[in-house]
């Protein structure tokens, strides 16, 4: 049996914030990181909210937010004792946001509402019952599933990712794309997570490189924005599989960008799974889906046809080769992948792979890439 669920209330467009205008005196608290803490876009964000609020802002977020970081914010919380709290940023804002407020209410700290707005288009974490934390100490990541992490309200306005650096927008528009197709071949997709993959994949192709190119377009703009929110609904209730795995130990021991490491791997992770005939058929489905050949197309050229048009967008992108991206730690690589195996293996998200990988199977891939 499967089940199919949209927790998170929805507001997209434009001139969206204004739906913060429906909080009077309240206590808000405003997690994001540093940068942002200091950018224009906080006081566009304090700008929409009444004056009649009082405003706090713990801004200690870090790429790839860590164990540490969120006590913290959990001992911030029940000093503050907010009536809501916004996660304000990328992904790892949105999940230490999640995170925090998660484990505050297992301590008894209730709020009113968790709001998640997204400044990047790329993790779908406003929508997501999902959050990834890490230990830096063990260069590990860990990803949590829980019903409980999907924010109350989620807010997408464009105004927000104009000024994101082509490099950000290509990386993030690839994790969009990783997370479509992830979700397309898992085991636990449905006609309900096909559809929001499909769609959210043609947005991809078509409008990512002019985001990257011209990224003060705002309808482009919110075109990546809503693919990256509908495939984060699709991998939210499908899974993921071993792109993420593997990508979380990219970014735990190599400090790669998320985005930008699934985007490596994925081709690889292509062939890999398509030796399933099952996950091959469903790739050349979602090539026929996103147009990219003709619906007469047998499955092989099919197949061959996503893996190209996935290599052709990295190129318009202008991503770095997987060799340039690991800059001076290539040398180490060899050395890391038996830790970097046993990781994957224990990462959720490999359960709803398509294909079954055991240690062996993962070391082959990883040790190919290089």
């Amino acid at each position: 049996m499967n089940s199919f669920s949209l927790q998170t209330q929805l507001y997209s467009g434009q001139g969206s914030l204004d739906v913060l205008k429906r909080f009077s005196n309240k206590h808000i608290w405003i997690i994001c990181d540093s940068f942002l803490a200091r950018s224009p876009l906080i006081e566009k964000l304090r700008n929409a909210l009444p004056a009649d609020n009082r405003i706090s802002i713990f801004s200690d977020i870090t790429p790839d937010p860590t164990i540490g970081t969120v006590v913290q914010g959990i001992a911030q919380m029940q000093s503050l004792q907010p009536d809501v709290v916004i996660g304000f940023g990328g992904g790892s804002a949105l999940d230490a946001a999640k995170a925090i407020v998660w484990f505050s209410r297992q301590f008894g700290i209730e709020i009113e509402t968790c709001v998640a707005i997204p400044t990047t288009s790329g993790t779908g974490s406003e929508v997501t019952s999902a959050c990834v934390i890490s230990d830096p100490e063990k260069g590990i990541k860990y990803p949590l599933f829980n019903n409980a992490l999907y924010p109350d309200m989620a807010i997408l306005d464009p105004m927000l990712v104009v000024s994101v650096p082509p490099a950000i927008t290509a990386n993030t528009g690839l994790d969009v794309l990783t997370h479509a197709l992830e979700a397309y071949v898992s085991t636990k997709a449905s006609d309900f997570t096909d559809a929001l993959a499909e769609k959210s994949a043609q947005i991809v192709f078509q409008y990512l490189p002019v985001a990257v190119s011209k990224g003060d377009c705002l309808a482009t703009r919110g075109k990546m924005h809503n693919a990256s929110t509908l495939a984060g609904m699709a991998f939210s209730q499908a899974g993921l599989g071993i792109n993420h795995a593997i990508a979380h130990q990219l970014g735990g021991q190599f400090h790669l960008p998320h985005g930008l490491a699934n985007a490596l791997l994925l081709t690889r992770v292509i062939q890999f799974n398509a030796r399933d005939p099952r996950a091959a058929k469903r790739y050349a489905r979602f090539a026929k889906a996103c147009h990219l050949c003709p619906d007469s197309a047998n499955d092989t050229a099919a197949l061959n046809a996503l893996i190209h048009h996935i290599e052709q967008l990295k190129k318009q992108c202008a991503l770095p080769t997987f060799i340039d991206a690991l800059k001076d730690e290539k040398h180490t690589w060899s050395q890391r992948i038996p830790s970097m195996v046993q990781a994957a293996l224990a990462d959720v998200t490999l359960q709803t792979n398509p294909r079954v990988a055991d240690a062996s199977a993962i070391q082959e891939l990883l040790e190919e890439l290089l």
